[in-house]
């Protein structure tokens, strides 16, 4: 056990960083849309007035909900499948079921308006005219997008859930004649419903707030986009902290409400179950039958990187009312990691990541022990503030680091120092603030891994150390970080990889060319005549590699505990 005084310390020392890099932000977009010399609602009533914001918030809240629906229609029956039936392939078919994780929607996107536009692949095969699938408002588009994005954290929480259900629950049940339907909707899913709830919870927030997708569907009449459009005027004009500030309530109040509604009927179990749930195997048509839904979602899911990868491997101008380029080329990926704007933003992206990895193998692993081997009173506080940013939208947090920059960067001390201009300036160099923003937003995944791992191991091993006369660094040197690496590899895989792709941080951080990370050089480079388009997607198919490198590394130490890592 960790003693009581170097808890305190760790504790303190972890509540001042994280008031700093969290609470100072969403403090700053809440003092902006509610300050104004004094107290003051008209800006945020005014919010309310204008009826391009409310526009744009109900369409947010409708994109949120759209995509939250079809993702939990597509999630929750695969896992029940998955957790009741053993099937060929099934292995194969689950792993696929997580590809989407490895594309950014954004990235997606571009390849979703290569296959779904009105001079797209799906009019050439069908030999239609030029049917525009997307819609003219690319409304169900981005709904589409986000949800086959979006659903393997749903799967993954939901599997889990299921998972971990004493089958004695449900075998009860049965013996006192429910059973089928009714079982199901009155034992496993109130059961499985913290799981169901958290995923949920992360696929509403994501897509209530998601930046890129919108951007790249030419969708700007939603509230991240004209949050995004309004950068230009954080300095002068207090309605963006309002709208931000519109958006964080939005978030923090559908979570609380929903917490609140699901909560009351969330039943706990009396221990943990003796026997895992037998799965039943299935062969032959029963087996092709279960098999059916995965491999159908799997193709859908796939549709969006299928597009990115034709797109990355045409030549300019080659993909044009046909159902597959008619020139393939490998200049692309090439010119992807050779291009004047790719080979700055590759090794941004690499110093940006590896610097917030840092950051959080620290702090990360700091909270895990407090967490989890001290007995001191406010540890729970300490893992519920570490797990928050799950629950608040990376542009929320974003604008307010644009904030914090732009007050800093007007006191007289920090306009004197060239240093200091440097350093705090996010339209000058906005490193400081990207690490920030990429260790704070994926600081979870690495709380959640570490703190998986001290719970698996047993706490005697350091205490026979302690009675053998080591010191508290010396164990945990030599006896507690071998024992939890694989679980802290992990964790940092997917900090480090996630951090490689954050589209919200990126897009709205980084304003100058030479700080641009992977993912803004993707939307800039989309945005350019000739070959942009082409070299953009060939950088999303060199992410989607990486990505998919780590991610299965990741799946492959932490294996059914992955679901763990997106819970709020």
């Amino acid at each position: 056990m960790m003693s009581r005084a170097m808890a305190r310390w760790v504790f303190a020392i972890v509540s001042v960083l994280l008031g700093v890099a969290f609470v100072w932000p969403l403090f700053s977009v809440i003092a902006g849309g509610f300050y104004d010399g004094e107290f003051t609602l008209k800006y945020l009533c005014a919010v309310f007035r204008n009826p391009i914001y409310v526009e744009g918030l109900r369409n947010s809240i409708m994109l949120a909900i759209g995509t939250t629906v079809l993702a939990s229609l597509v999630s929750l029956p695969l896992a029940w499948l998955a957790n009741r039936f053993d099937f060929p392939g099934k292995s194969i078919l689950t792993a696929l079921l997580l590809v989407p994780m490895i594309l950014p929607p954004f990235v997606g996107a571009i390849g979703f308006q290569q296959l779904l536009g009105q001079y797209g692949a799906l009019n050439a095969l069908l030999g239609l005219g030029p049917v525009d699938w997307l819609g003219k408002g690319r409304y169900l588009g981005v709904i589409l997008l986000q949800a086959l994005a979006l659903y393997p954290i749903m799967f993954l929480n939901t599997t889990a859930a299921l998972a971990n259900i004493d089958p004695a629950m449900e075998e009860a049940a049965e013996n006192l004649g429910c059973s089928g339907l009714r079982k199901f909707l009155r034992v496993t899913l109130p059961l499985a419903m913290p799981g169901i709830f958290a995923g949920s919870t992360i696929v509403f927030i994501w897509s209530f707030t998601e930046l890129g997708t919108p951007l790249i569907m030419n969708f700007g009449r939603c509230a991240s986009v004209q949050v995004y459009d309004a950068l230009k005027e954080i300095g002068s004009n207090p309605f963006p902290y309002a709208l931000v500030l519109v958006m964080l309530l939005v978030s923090v109040s559908l979570y609380a409400a929903a917490k609140l509604l699901f909560g009351k009927k969330v039943y706990a179990m009396q221990g943990k179950a003796s026997v895992a749930t037998a799965s039943r195997r299935v062969c032959g048509l029963p087996g092709l039958l279960v098999a059916l839904p995965f491999a159908v979602v799997v193709c859908l899911a796939l549709t969006p990187h299928v597009g990115v990868v034709l797109l990355s491997a045409s030549e300019p101008g080659s993909w044009y009312q046909t159902v597959v380029p008619e020139i393939f080329t490998t200049v692309n990926y090439v010119d992807a990691l050779g291009h004047d704007m790719t080979v700055g933003s590759i090794r941004n992206s690499l110093l940006f990541s590896s610097l917030a990895l840092v950051v959080n193998l620290i702090l990360g692993v700091a909270i895990a022990f407090v967490v989890v081997r001290s007995d001191i009173r406010w540890r729970g506080l300490l893992d519920a503030v570490a797990m928050i940013p799950l629950a608040v939208p990376g542009l929320v947090m974003a604008f307010g680091y644009l904030s914090i920059s732009a007050r800093m960067s007007n006191t007289g001390i920090v306009r004197e120092s060239e240093f200091l201009t440097s350093l705090v300036d996010v339209r000058t160099n906005p490193t400081l603030f990207l690490v920030v923003a990429y260790a704070v937003r994926r600081l979870p995944y690495m709380v959640r891994s570490a703190v998986a791992g001290l719970q698996q191991t047993s706490v005697t091993l350091e205490e026979a150390a302690a009675n053998m006369g080591s010191t508290p660094m010396t164990t945990l040197r030599r006896i507690t970080m071998p024992l939890i690496t694989a679980n802290v590899i992990a964790g940092g895989l997917l900090v480090f990889a996630f951090s490689m792709l954050e589209v919200s941080d990126s897009l709205m951080l980084a304003q100058q060319a030479d700080f641009y990370p992977i993912t803004k050089t993707i939307y800039e480079l989309f945005q350019l005549l000739g070959t942009g388009r082409y070299i953009a997607a060939a950088l999303g198919v060199w992410a989607m590699v990486f990505l998919a490198v780590t991610i299965l590394g990741a799946s492959i130490l932490l294996g059914r505990k992955m679901g763990a890592i997106f819970r709020v």
